[in-house]
């Protein structure tokens, strides 16, 4: 198990967090509208995996907002956002902040994916939740750069999953 912190206080996560070169986990999730989609729905693009705790809090809408402007000018790349808010919350999120580029889904149905990403917080105040990560896979779903956000209550760092995404 690996350990990140909520405001200095360790949490244990569980799971194998995916390393650069290796091939992502597949995984299936739900969407806005209930449907389950799965990895293979953004074949032939770049993906930003933002893995976060709860859009209801302020560091997670944040990192939401940022990709979601920072991809504005990027066709080529999807911005995945994912949690195990419900869907009914992702969508209010979405249509409040007036984010358009980004794709919320919900591990609620799916807590495996968790596990599978090595994010699945299993102690504590948040345990249950998704640690704060961000993977970025390229075209083939080959790992181009992961971070396991080591203090939960810190941003991710924006300027490597960029860089990581406009690499050829």
């Amino acid at each position: 198990m690996k350990t990140v912190t909520l405001k200095g206080q360790p949490l244990q996560v569980t799971g194998v967090f995916p390393q650069p070169g290796a091939s992502a986990p597949l995984f299936t999730l739900t969407s806005q509208s209930l449907a389950d989609v799965n990895l293979g729905k953004f074949a032939g693009k770049k993906k930003i995996l933002n893995i976060v705790p709860s859009l209801d809090t302020s560091v997670c809408a944040t990192s939401a907002r940022k990709f979601n402007e920072a991809v504005a000018a990027m066709p080529e790349v999807a911005l995945i956002n994912i949690s195990m808010d419900l869907p009914f919350a992702q969508k209010r999120f979405c249509e409040s902040e007036r984010l358009e580029h980004i794709t919320t889904l919900s591990a609620f149905r799916y807590p495996l994916f968790g596990v599978d990403y090595g994010v699945q917080i299993t102690d504590g105040p948040l345990a249950g939740l998704l640690a704060r990560a961000v993977v970025v896979l390229d075209e083939r779903n080959v790992v181009r750069h992961a971070q396991l956000v080591p203090e939960i209550a810190q941003e991710p760092d924006y300027a490597a999953a960029l860089a990581a995404v406009r690499a050829p």
